[in-house]
């Protein structure tokens, strides 16, 4: 019934393809419809359509790795001495607490969030000790909200949400625990959970002891990352 009123396309060129260097492709298409009788309308139509189309694949994009963390004072070391560096394992658990404490709408990034962040990347030495004493993801988080309180249904946290001055302080607890040992290795996780435990009035250190954490702990670890060669895994 619908041939009786309408043709069906009458022209439908070959389409032109073309690849470009940047990955867009540009169709090309001359597309016309005729049809006698519109029934409908009771008029006659005719469209002509030729469209242009730039189709763009997802570009590549860029990233900003940072191979270091925030510490207040980067000077604390006199030439020729250097900082020591943080272990690549350091940096991507920082980068997981920080991102977690944006996924719980924390202003700041602070003590607690460095604990979430460390088992997080799961693979870490500091992690590892923590499951091995019983304390997961699980019981930090929900710790974490049982001290701090749920945030704003509304609010919504920045792209980096700073440092409170605690977190700032494990941080350079951390590095100056490193450069005293005088060993040349990297600051490793397990620096960040003992520089946590060492901000006795933070949220990381009441959660920790929450859970079990004390400073036999906290001694049986330093000990251990006190080895020559440990690494970060």
């Amino acid at each position: 019934m619908a041939a009786a009123h309408c043709n069906y396309l009458s022209t439908l060129p070959a389409t032109n393809l073309k690849s470009r260097s940047n990955h867009s492709v540009r169709l090309n298409h001359t597309l016309t419809l005729k049809s006698p009788k519109n029934s409908w309308m009771g008029t006659k139509l005719c469209v002509g359509v030729k469209p242009h189309v730039l189709v763009c694949t997802r570009r590549p994009f860029s990233a900003i790795v940072s191979f270091s963390l925030p510490t207040a004072n980067p000077e604390r070391v006199s030439p020729p001495q250097e900082l020591p560096k943080w272990s690549s394992k350091s940096i991507k658990s920082f980068a997981m607490g920080e991102l977690e404490a944006r996924k719980l709408k924390y202003p700041t990034t602070g003590t607690e969030a460095f604990l979430m962040g460390l088992l997080i990347e799961g693979t870490n030495l500091a992690s590892k000790f923590l499951r091995a004493h019983g304390i997961t993801l699980f019981k930090v988080r929900d710790e974490t909200v049982k001290l701090l309180g749920k945030a704003d249904l509304f609010f919504f946290s920045p792209e980096h949400p700073p440092l409170t001055e605690q977190a700032q302080s494990a941080l350079d607890w951390a590095i100056d625990q490193k450069i005293k040992s005088d060993d040349g290795g990297e600051v490793t996780t397990a620096h960040i959970l003992l520089g946590v435990w060492s901000e006795v009035d933070s949220p990381g250190h009441k959660i920790l002891s929450t859970l079990g954490f004390n400073d036999e702990k906290a001694k049986e670890l330093e000990s251990s990352i006190s080895k020559p060669g440990i690494k970060d895994d």
